[in-house]
């Protein structure tokens, strides 16, 4: 579940997610059994730096983790991908070049983890810097089925995971409407895709993304997750969206800056 963004201004790209896993189990006896409960652990690390590259970074949402008896999330697999790219001698990459070497690599892990037929993918969005480019790119892979990375080229709103909210929010409908429709009008693929643009661009919040300062997008991708992970608070349904929001700026000349991290402590009062 879960739900990273990325937001693509003039003055940089910033990456957000939230922290939550869920985990789902079925009775298994009594009188719920086959009843499916979750569980939320609300410390995951989503925000995803390798050191070396200091002028990209990702969000990762869907599948938490890969393996079925020895589980791990994204996050614990960072020393193997950093030692990789390292052993070959990877200088700074391009942005386009670190989302095929992670997809690459977390493909790798989902073949070697016993991953079951139709598990849940787990999802990437790269953004970051090119050598020498004057705007930040943003690309998405998703594992273990689509490993080219495609760009997201436009000056705007990228997320992945649980977007219903997002997806009201800034385009003005569900996600499900189009589908919806097109299967209640028997509309072709082409006519459906021409009515969502249509209603995207009258409904859509009409936000100048190409102007807004660096703050604005930050105040913008916290608004999101932070949103979506209240107003599951109140809806029936996988919460799947939820802790504390690590967010990170990326820009052309200071690269990789974490905005706001959740840090490992002590007891809390």
């Amino acid at each position: 579940m879960s739900l990273g963004v990325v937001v693509k201004g003039s003055e940089g790209v910033v990456l957000a997610a939230d922290s939550r896993v869920t985990l789902t189990t079925k009775v298994e006896a009594g009188p719920m059994t086959g009843t499916v409960i979750p569980a939320f652990f609300d410390n995951a690390t989503k925000l995803l730096k390798v050191k070396g590259q200091d002028f990209v970074a990702a969000v990762t949402y869907g599948a938490g983790a890969f393996g079925r008896t020895e589980p791990r999330t994204a996050h614990s697999y960072l020393p193997e991908f950093e030692s990789e790219l390292a052993g070959a001698g990877e200088g700074r990459l391009s942005v386009e070049n670190f989302a095929r070497e992670l997809g690459a690599f977390f493909k790798r892990q989902w073949d070697t983890s016993s991953m079951p037929l139709g598990a849940e993918p787990m999802g990437f969005l790269v953004g970051g810097f090119d050598d020498g480019g004057i705007y930040g790119r943003v690309y998405e892979v998703s594992v273990p089925n689509i490993l080219t990375p495609t760009e997201r080229s436009v000056f705007g709103v990228a997320w992945g995971g649980q977007g219903e909210t997002a997806t009201r929010l800034l385009n003005g409908y569900d996600p499900t409407l189009f589908q919806r429709v097109k299967d209640e009008l028997s509309l072709d693929d082409a006519a459906a895709a021409d009515l969502q643009e249509r209603i995207k661009g009258q409904l859509g919040m009409p936000i100048p993304y190409q102007f807004l300062p660096l703050q604005d997008c930050v105040d913008l991708a916290i608004l999101l997750v932070r949103t979506t992970a209240r107003l599951q608070d109140f809806h029936i349904g996988i919460r799947g969206v939820g802790g504390a929001v690590d967010v990170a700026t990326i820009t052309r000349m200071e690269g990789f800056n974490p905005v706001q991290q959740k840090a490992i402590g002590g007891e809390r009062p």
